[in-house]
């Protein structure tokens, strides 16, 4: 735990209201439950990553030196606002009106308006292009501490910039970008040794964990790999 960079969520009680307050906005958010499986799917994945292992807080969110998240699956944002909401970025009660006329919490989320958020997201496969331009920005700014995270969707892997990141991601060894591909089985894509093989021929460190294990995760997510980038596939059974 970074404690300069991390606020803490102290009790069990605590962690049991906001799922609960997940869940009801996921109701909301979700109405023919047709994106619930976005949601859901991401949650443990998105806990481990603000409660263990990125470097960023409330009070740190311009600081050049912190981790970078982009969520690139941005089609199920309601795990992503809850998370933020318990770990102090937004407001808790931001969560009562999400999608309504004015607010700030829409069916994407929008990096210009809501804090913490590093990019706007719902397109899917621009992720994590965007990740690769980050990390090579931080590594032309001689900033080596700073670690980039995308988490994608299983579907958008066969969008062509999806393609395309991978290849220069692993020819240049962008060792800061992680990328964590949520795996609940919405595609098939027909890659002989699976979703981890399209990024091991390009040169990528692989790790593939069960998506609802805490301490696999974060095991996955720190786990060191200098000299290329590392992909930790999250396999998640889906529930909805």
């Amino acid at each position: 735990m970074h404690a300069t960079y991390m606020t803490e969520i102290k009790t069990s009680a605590e962690r049991q209201a906001q799922t609960e307050r997940l869940l009801a906005l996921m109701s909301r958010l979700t109405g023919d439950e047709k994106h619930a499986p976005s949601a859901t799917s991401t949650l443990d994945a998105l806990w481990v990553l603000y409660d263990r292992v990125l470097r960023v807080s409330p009070q740190t969110v311009d600081d050049p030196e912190r981790d970078l998240f982009l969520l690139s699956k941005g089609h199920g944002p309601a795990a992503f606002y809850a998370v933020l909401a318990a770990k102090g970025f937004i407001p808790l009660d931001w969560l009562d009106d999400v999608g309504d006329a004015g607010s700030r919490l829409g069916f994407h989320p929008d990096g210009t308006l809501i804090p913490g958020v590093e990019i706007g997201s719902g397109s899917l496969g621009h992720g994590l292009g965007l990740g690769v331009g980050m990390a090579l920005g931080l590594r032309a700014r001689g900033l080596w501490r700073p670690r980039v995270f995308v988490l994608l969707g299983d579907a958008e892997l066969d969008e062509g910039s999806n393609h395309e990141a991978i290849a220069y991601a692993g020819a240049t060894g962008l060792d800061s970008l992680t990328a964590v591909v949520i795996d609940n089985q919405s595609a098939t894509h027909g890659w002989p040794g699976g979703i981890a093989s399209r990024f091991a021929m390009n040169g990528w460190d692989t790790s593939t964990v069960d998506g609802r294990a805490w301490d696999a995760l974060e095991h996955a997510f720190t786990t060191p790999h200098p000299g290329a980038p590392r992909v930790v596939v999250a396999t998640v059974e889906r529930k909805w």
